[in-house]
């Protein structure tokens, strides 16, 4: 399976995965396809090969979601299920996959990159609309209908998302999730709503109006000086605030965009917030209290 995997990716990451290769079956990130025989409806488009360079992957024709497994004494069961940004013209796969979910395995949470379709990308022939919830939603559903194979509470699944990756968050975590109860596969009966969500300077779209009882528990971070995504993270603070639903938001004075797990950045607040959101994952009892990563 590493072959393929490493043919779809491109050559950057192919070294990365070459690397991981000896021990595949113990911790190394292995992919799965969201649809055995393709997207519905692209299901030609299936083996389209990925393109990735540098920091982006782009081209993604068939979705999936890249699994990372902490080591087994430390895991937990909960899962988080982590899209990456990008403009919805790439995905920025190393420093908002990656690292996010190597950092999610330290706190004994399993994680999964998901690879969605890219709307904007040039020539795209996907629709903003429909594509990237089509396969958020796919993808909570396959991990919840595989829970007892990865070792997870189907209950404790959460969904992290990066700028654009935060918008697809966005996009599943407000609706009711409910699954069609005669669909002839059975994963799409499956309720694909996250039970949390976390939102890294998430972009403006599919933010709602109102909220109703069921939005997910949030943890949200940006910087005030982020022209792009500032005011989503006030906007839902209001939200959550007149809903009563448990939210908490860090928002930094300084920092503008893309500071990603806190690597990108000489801003010391900054590069501690994924602290915080360890904090916030204990006190709201989604992980167990440990000692610091």
């Amino acid at each position: 399976m590493q072959f393929t995997i490493m043919k779809k990716i491109g050559v950057p990451l192919a070294a990365f995965f070459m690397a991981s290769i000896s021990f595949a079956q113990t911790s190394g990130p292995t992919s799965l396809s969201l649809w055995k025989n393709g997207a519905p409806g692209f299901e030609k488009r299936k083996d389209i090969p990925e393109q990735a360079q540098d920091w982006w992957v782009r081209d993604i024709n068939n979705p999936s979601i890249v699994i990372y497994k902490p080591e087994r004494d430390n895991a937990n069961g909960t899962a988080v299920l982590i899209a990456p940004g990008g403009g919805h013209k790439n995905l920025v796969f190393n420093a908002e996959g990656h690292d996010a979910a190597l950092f999610l395995n330290k706190l004994g949470i399993t994680a999964f990159v998901l690879k969605y379709r890219l709307a904007r990308q040039e020539g795209s022939p996907y629709s903003l609309d429909v594509h990237p919830q089509q396969d958020a939603y796919r993808a909570v559903r396959t991990i919840r209908s595989r829970a007892k194979e990865f070792g997870i509470n189907p209950d404790k699944i959460g969904f992290m998302g990066f700028s654009a990756g935060g918008e697809v968050v966005a996009s599943v975590a407000y609706g009711s999730g409910d699954g069609n109860p005669k669909a002839k596969d059975p994963i799409d009966r499956i309720n694909g709503k996250p039970n949390f969500q976390i939102l890294v300077y998430p972009g403006p779209l599919w933010i709602p109006a109102t909220l109703d009882a069921h939005a997910p528990p949030a943890f949200m971070v940006a910087a005030m000086d982020d022209a792009c995504c500032a005011k989503p993270i006030l906007d839902l603070a209001q939200l959550y605030h007149a809903a009563k639903i448990p939210a908490e938001i860090h928002l930094y004075a300084k920092g503008d965009h893309a500071f990603n797990m806190g690597y990108r950045t000489n801003l010391k607040g900054l590069q501690r917030w994924p602290d915080r959101l360890k904090e916030w994952l204990e006190d709201s009892k989604f992980i167990p209290s440990m000692t610091a990563p």
